[in-house]
C-alpha cells in the first residue's frame, strides 16, 4: 500500500517492528530506488541511530535521558521496517533523513493492529483498510508529530529532492498527508539530543526484549539477499564392514556449525516469499528431527495433529492468526517431553551475529524497561550427568581416529549383550506374561448375583447398574486361565519398508534365567558409543523360555509364509512356545491369517495394545547395546547412559 502525494512523494504504512513491513520496505525501495528515504524516527537521535544501522546484523539499542529522568531505549533489529529502510538507504547509496519530533511525555499505549501475518496472505493495501477501520484513542502530540514531520518533507521538496519516501507507522500516515496539503509552522523540538548513546545487546536478554523472535530475525538476515543456496551434504567416508557389522556414519561435527546450518535450512524452508507460518512449521519440523537424533524417540502422526490443533487454538485464544514463540513452545511441550521443548527453544533463540560482540559495550535489557508484556516458561530437559565423586580422577575418554575404529574387534561369534540391560527386559517379559494372562481372565470372567460367596470381589459396575430395581449386589468371578503364558512378543515398529530396522540377530539364553532372543534392530555401526560398544534401538523382538532352544529363526525356511520382519517372530514365538498362549504386544493386532496359524498349533495369540503400557517402561527397553566379548562388559558401564 503507497500513500502518494502529489509526483514527489510516496508513504509506504507500516506497522513498526513486524518482519513482514521489512520485507515490504526493502522490495519496495529496491524495485523504485528514491532520492531521499525518510522515517519516522526522532530527527535528535540521526546519528546515534544510523550508527547503530551500520552495525547491522549486530543488535545495538539507543539509550537515552528525558528530562523527566526516565530512560528511554530504542532497539536497532533487521525485523523493523524503519531500520530496514535506513539500511537499504545505504545500500542504495540515497539520502537519509530521520524526521519525527522528539516530543515528551507521550501516552503509553499500544496501538490495536491486526495480526501481520494477514498482510502476507491478503495484501498490504487489504491489510491497511483494516486497520483504517479499528478504533483508537487519540493523543493531542499526534498532531504535533504529524505537523513536524510534514513541516520536514516540505523543507526536503523545497531542497530539490524530487523522490522522497517516507516510511511511517499507519497511525500517522494519514495524518501526515493531511498535513502536507498546507505549510506547516517551525517543530519546537531539539534537532540533537545530547547524552544518547549505542549499546550492543547482550545475547542472553535477545528472546526476552526482540520484537520478533531471534530465529526470525535471523531467517530475515539470511533472506535479505534471497534463498541462500543448498549447501552440499558432507561427504560420509564410503560403506565398510566390519567384521558383522557395517559402518554408516561418520564423526561428530561442531555444535556451532551445526546450529549455523540449522538455521539456513530453516531460511530454505521459509517460503517464497518469506512467510511466518512455513518458517514456525520448519523449526518444529527440524526440532523433532534433532530430538529424534538425540533420543531415539519418534513423533507419531497423532501427535503432528494434535499440536496443530493445540497451536492454533492457542493463536485464536491470542486474538492472532499466528501463534507466537512462548504459544508455539507451549503447543511443543503438550506433544512431547521437555527435550523436545529444549530443542525448539535452542533452534528459535539462536541469533549468530550476536555472540562474542566487542566492538561496544553491551547492555542487558528486560521487558519491562521497555514496557513490554512477558511470560515464563521453565525447561528442564533431561541431561546426562556424570558421577559425581570425592576425588575427581583425571581420565579423559578418547573417541574414533576414524569411522569404525571401535567396531574392528567385533567378530560373528563374540559379541555379547549388557547384564543390566537383560535384567530389564527379562523382569519386562515377565510382567507382560503376567498382563496376558490378566486379559485371558477378564476375557473368560462372569458376572452374577451375590449368593453365598464374593468370589472375586463386588463388581461395582453391575451392582450400581441393578440395584435401583433388584437391590442386589453382583460379584465378578475372574474364571481359571487353562495354562499359562509362554513367548512374547513386542513390536514397536513393523518396518515393512526394512529401511530403519535392517539388522537382524537370534541369541540365546546365557543361563536358566535367561530366554532365548530373537529381533530386529537398528544397524549397530549407526550407533557406536564406546570401543566395543554399539547403542540400538529395537524394531521388535521375540522372547522364549527355556533358553539353549531356538535356532536362528532369520534363516529358518519354516516361517518363509511371513509377509514382515514383525510376522516372521509372531510365527516363531508360536513355534517355541512351550505354552498355550503367547502374548503379542503391537500398535496394531495381528491379521486373521496369525490366529488361523495359532489354532492349528494349538496356540492363542494374546493382543495387548502397546498403547495401553506405560510410555516411560517402553522407552527404558527399546534401547540396547551389543559388546564386542565378555570383555567389554567391564567398561561399557562408562559408555552407557
Amino acid at each position: 500500500m503507497i500513500l502518494a502525494h502529489e509526483d514527489w512523494l510516496r508513504v509506504l504504512p507500516v506497522c513498526h517492528a513486524r518482519m513482514e513491513f521489512a520485507s515490504f520496505v526493502r522490495a519496495e525501495l529496491q524495485n523504485n530506488p528514491p532520492d531521499l528515504i525518510a522515517v519516522e524516527l526522532p530527527s535528535s537521535l540521526q546519528d546515534v541511530v544510523l550508527r547503530g544501522v551500520q552495525r547491522l546484523p549486530k543488535l545495538s539499542a539507543v539509550v537515552y535521558e528525558t528530562e523527566r529522568a526516565g530512560t528511554l531505549y530504542l532497539l536497532v533489529e533487521p525485523c523493523d521496517p524503519a531500520i530496514e529502510a535506513l539500511r537499504t538507504g545505504l545500500e542504495l547509496g540515497a539520502e537519509l533523513e530521520l524526521i519525527d519530533v522528539d516530543v515528551e511525555g507521550y501516552a503509553d499505549y499500544r496501538d490495536p493492529i491486526p495480526d501481520s501475518y494477514a498482510a502476507t496472505r491478503l495484501g498490504f493495501e487489504a491489510f491497511y483498510r483494516a486497520f483504517c477501520e479499528i478504533p483508537r484513542p487519540l493523543d493531542p502530540l499526534d498532531a504535533r508529530r504529524e505537523s513536524g514531520m510534514a513541516y520536514r518533507l516540505q523543507r526536503m521538496r523545497d531542497r530539490g529532492y524530487a523522490d522522497i519516501v517516507l516510511i511511517c507507522g499507519m497511525t500517522h500516515a494519514q495524518g501526515v498527508v493531511d498535513a502536507l496539503a498546507q505549510t506547516q509552522p517551525t517543530p519546537l523540538a531539539p534537532t540533537q539530543r545530547h547524552g544518547a548513546q549505542l549499546f550492543s545487546l547482550d545475547s542472553r536478554c535477545l528472546t526476552e526484549v526482540l520484537h520478533e523472535p531471534p530465529y526470525l530475525q535471523a531467517i530475515y538476515e539470511l533472506r535479505r539477499d534471497g534463498v541462500p543456496p543448498p549447501e552440499p551434504v558432507p561427504r560420509l567416508p564410503a560403506e565398510r564392514r566390519v567384521g558383522p557389522f557395517r559402518v554408516l556414519g561418520g564423526l561428530a561435527q561442531d555444535v556451532g556449525a551445526n546450529q549455523g546450518r540449522a538455521l539456513r535450512d530453516l531460511a530454505r524452508s521459509a517460503g517464497t516469499p518469506l512467510d511466518r507460518l512455513r518458517a514456525q512449521i520448519a523449526l518444529f519440523e527440524l526440532a523433532v528431527e534433532q530430538w529424534q537424533v538425540q533420543t531415539g524417540e519418534r513423533l507419531k502422526p497423532w501427535q503432528r495433529y494434535i499440536f496443530a490443533r493445540f497451536s492454533r487454538n492457542l493463536a485464536r485464544r491470542g486474538g492472532h492468526l499466528i501463534c507466537d514463540l512462548f504459544e508455539l513452545l507451549t503447543a511443543i511441550r503438550g506433544i512431547g517431553d521437555e527435550n523436545l521443548v529444549h530443542e525448539a527453544f535452542e533452534l528459535a533463540t539462536h541469533y549468530p551475529w550476536q555472540e562474542d560482540v566487542h566492538d561496544l559495550p553491551s547492555v542487558t535489557l528486560h521487558a519491562e524497561e521497555l514496557q513490554l508484556g512477558s511470560r515464563r516458561l521453565r525447561i528442564r530437559p533431561r541431561v546426562r550427568k556424570e558421577k559425581r565423586r570425592a576425588f575427581p580422577l583425571d581420565r579423559k575418554r578418547r573417541s574414533e581416529r576414524y569411522p569404525g575404529e571401535w567396531l574392528e574387534g567385533f567378530d560373528e561369534n563374540g559379541f555379547c549383550s549388557f547384564p543390566p540391560e537383560d535384567l530389564v527386559i527379562e523382569d519386562y517379559g515377565h510382567y507382560l506374561r503376567k498382563r496376558g494372562q490378566r486379559v485371558l481372565s477378564e476375557e473368560i470372567a462372569t458376572v452374577e448375583p451375590f449368593q453365598t460367596s464374593l468370589l472375586d470381589g463386588i463388581d461395582m459396575r453391575e451392582t450400581l447398574r441393578h440395584w435401583p430395581t433388584e437391590h442386589r449386589i453382583y460379584v465378578r468371578d475372574m474364571g481359571r486361565v487353562p495354562g499359562e503364558v509362554g513367548s512374547v512378543v513386542v513390536i514397536f515398529d513393523d518396518d515393512e519398508s526394512n529401511t530403519n530396522y535392517s539388522y537382524q540377530m537370534t541369541w540365546l539364553g546365557e543361563h536358566d534365567q535367561e530366554s532365548d532372543m530373537a529381533f530386529y534392530s537398528t544397524e549397530p555401526g549407526q550407533g557406536i558409543v564406546g570401543p566395543g560398544v554399539c547403542r540400538c534401538e529395537y524394531g521388535g523382538f521375540l522372547m522364549s523360555y527355556p533358553p539353549r532352544r531356538m535356532y536362528d529363526i532369520w534363516l529358518d525356511p519354516d516361517y518363509a509364509i511371513a509377509k514382515t520382519k514383525a510376522e516372521r517372530l509372531l510365527i516363531a514365538a508360536l513355534d517355541y512356545s512351550e505354552s498355550r498362549f503367547v502374548v503379542h504386544v503391537a500398535a496394531k493386532p495381528p491379521r486373521r491369517y496369525m490366529h488361523q496359524l495359532a489354532s492349528r498349533l494349538d496356540r492363542k495369540i494374546v493382543h495387548i495394545p502397546i498403547g495401553q503400557l506405560s510410555p516411560d517402561s517402553i522407552k527404558r527397553i527399546r534401547v540396547f547395546h551389543i559388546l564386542a566379548g565378555h570383555s567389554k562388559r567391564e567398561i561399557a558401564k562408562e559408555y552407557i547412559w
